[in-house]
């Protein structure tokens, strides 16, 4: 993909919400988890799609969907990758390309910013007014309304 794996996370995200293969929320854990495990995070997204879809026959036919055709293009386009560069028209199509790419990754980078905010000013809520809240008695109708505000805060968004 162009970008690189950060550009090719909107594509995942929606064919994976497309076909209810999982939450949008299950989802965002598991680009976070790929994130933070060794190696490239699209082999590690598909793996752990896969895995928990179908197991370790799903983690391993993930994979190798990830990882087989982009071996056998560049293996393909090795070759003709040098004389294509110095074409004048595939030079501009790169840089046209570019802006792109970089309003993609950002994007995508200010979407989970926007999810991490949210859910940091709600833990800094939480820990503010949890103890003030558990000193008084609260009535029934008191915290349905809170978390009716909490819901609209959180999944409203």
């Amino acid at each position: 993909a162009f970008g690189g794996a950060y550009g090719a996370i909107p594509l995942i995200r929606d064919v994976v919400l497309s076909y209810g293969w999982l939450s949008d929320e299950a989802l965002t854990r598991m680009i976070a988890v790929s994130e933070s495990t060794p190696g490239p995070i699209m082999v590690n997204l598909a793996t752990y799609v896969g895995s928990s879809q179908a197991g370790l026959a799903g983690s391993l036919l993930a994979t190798l969907a990830v990882v087989l055709p982009s071996f056998l293009i560049i293996l393909l386009v090795t070759g003709a990758m040098h004389q294509a560069l110095k074409n004048r028209w595939v030079q501009w199509a790169l840089r046209g390309m570019k802006p792109c790419v970089i309003g993609i990754v950002l994007a995508t980078g200010l979407s989970f910013l926007c999810r991490s905010v949210m859910v940091l000013l709600l833990l800094l809520a939480a820990k503010a007014l949890l103890p003030r809240l558990l000193q008084r008695k609260l009535s029934s109708i008191g915290l349905i309304l809170l978390s009716a505000v909490l819901g609209v805060l959180f999944y409203g968004w």
